[in-house]
């Protein structure tokens, strides 16, 4: 059985189809006003103007048509105010367009298939049990629950470097077949990569979240956040400080990430079927508030052995021909691996270097 998706209310927002223009408005209201005018004329005795365009004109002065003018435009106002979006430029109306026929969130039917997701992400990458046992089990209960999308919770991986804990995170949303959105908070000024600007700033933009959402219709992406211990704080000219900790708290609890308004829409959206996987080399430096609200896994570091498995795995699962994964596990045999830290990022190297030769044409 594959995953499926649900459709979720995902804001309030009303999409009204060819709105009229003021000028239209106008002309209907006036023509209206001139109808009631002539039928009381009619009524009283006197003759129908409907025929003479003169009188049919005389029929509304300058008072009405300024009276009408004035009508218009609050018609208008409040159809626009009904929409949500009143207080939106056209441009950031258009992108908003893409929310028009819902938005969707991943479905998963039963404790089995929970079973089996997690089962094929422990064969690929056993060492993350920790991990991968979490997830699970918010599957599990995602299912029992009969929710409409996936929710586990919050989860802090710390580990060493280049154990996979971003490709681990990755090939989970594979499985889970969701999008997935990437905040590196070290090279980038996180919290507005993550939630965007309010309008007024030069660089005033939708952050990362809702721009997956938009882009893929789907409103249950995976969130990465890499070496979230080492995010530094930006400060705005008036002395105000933005922290990527402050962004993602009311996120991560899902009562407050229901109802969270979008700083540069300024509408609230319900994010609370986002799932969120972030990343740390250590504990030193993780905020107090931001543990409390995630689980913390720590992590151990690979063993040569489960680098190799994950290799031929890995290798296999590329479509690399048997004399390359027979020439890579020959290399992990090689005493020089006892001198050398293991990463998965070399791993990673090694195997685009083998796809690339394999890909290579050989010169007859």
């Amino acid at each position: 059985m594959t995953l499926s998706k649900t459709p979720i209310s995902f804001c309030s927002l009303k999409f009204i189809d060819q709105l009229p223009r003021l000028g239209e408005v106008e002309d209907r209201l006036k023509e209206t006003l001139r109808e009631m005018r002539n039928r009381k004329l009619v009524a009283a005795g006197n003759e129908d103007r409907g025929d003479d365009p003169t009188l049919w004109y005389q029929l509304i002065n300058d008072d009405d048509r300024e009276m009408t003018k004035r009508r218009a435009i609050r018609f208008l106002e409040r159809v626009q105010s009904l929409s949500g979006m009143g207080h939106l430029p056209d441009p950031a109306k258009t992108q908003l367009n893409a929310l028009r026929d819902g938005v969707s969130v991943t479905h998963i039917h039963t404790e089995h298939k929970a079973d089996e997701i997690a089962a094929a992400l422990h064969a690929e990458m056993p060492w993350m049990a920790p991990a991968t046992e979490e997830v699970w089990h918010g599957l599990r209960r995602s299912a029992r629950e009969g929710l409409p999308g996936l929710r586990f919770n919050p989860l802090v991986l710390v580990g060493s470097p280049g154990i996979g804990k971003s490709f681990w995170a990755r090939r989970l949303a594979h499985h889970l077949a969701v999008p997935t959105t990437k905040i590196e908070a070290t090279g980038e000024p996180g919290t507005f990569s993550l939630v965007g600007t309010q309008r007024g700033w030069s660089s005033a933009a939708p952050g990362k979240l809702m721009q997956t959402i938009l882009r893929e219709r789907h409103a249950g992406p995976l969130v990465i956040v890499d070496e979230i211990e080492k995010t530094g704080d930006v400060n705005a000219d008036n002395g105000t400080r933005h922290t990527l900790t402050d962004a993602l708290l009311p996120l991560l609890e899902r009562m407050t990430a229901e109802g969270w308004e979008c700083p540069f829409y300024q509408i609230p959206f319900d994010m609370s079927w986002a799932n969120w996987v972030l990343t740390a080399n250590s504990r030193k430096g993780l905020p107090e508030p931001l543990q409390s609200r995630c689980v913390v896994l720590d992590l151990p570091d690979l063993t040569r052995t489960q680098l190799r498995d994950f290799a031929l795995t890995e290798g296999e699962r590329r479509g690399l021909p048997e004399p390359s994964l027979s020439a890579l596990g020959e290399v992990f045999d090689h005493e020089i691996w006892s001198e050398h830290n293991l990463s998965l990022r070399t791993l990673s190297r090694m195997l685009d270097r083998a796809e690339a030769l394999v890909s290579r044409p050989v010169l007859q």
